[in-house]
């Protein structure tokens, strides 16, 4: 039987490639209602007052990767105007 992840669910694991403080301490996937699969991100670090906690990013599986430097350029929309007006 395969592992299902339930709704409101999700795994984090260490992130064995991490090469600089940037990069996340731990790594995983989990779904949530309303938006569906998810990457995790999670770092560990400590608070001003010594208490160590976890500072997590969520990101949608589907989301379309971007390099460095990429910008994010939105589809022209028409609304199903003609483009060929002459002014």
């Amino acid at each position: 039987m395969a592992y299902e992840v339930k709704p409101n669910t999700g795994s984090l694991f260490k992130n064995d490639k991490k090469e600089t403080d940037s990069h996340p301490d731990y790594k995983g996937s989990g779904l949530i209602d309303g938006v569906g699969e998810v990457w995790l991100d999670a770092w560990i670090n400590t608070s001003g007052n010594g208490t160590k906690y976890m500072s997590l990013k969520f990101k949608p599986k589907e989301a379309r990767q971007q390099l460095p430097g990429q910008r994010d350029y939105a589809e022209p929309q028409t609304n199903g105007l003609d483009d060929d007006v002459p002014f």
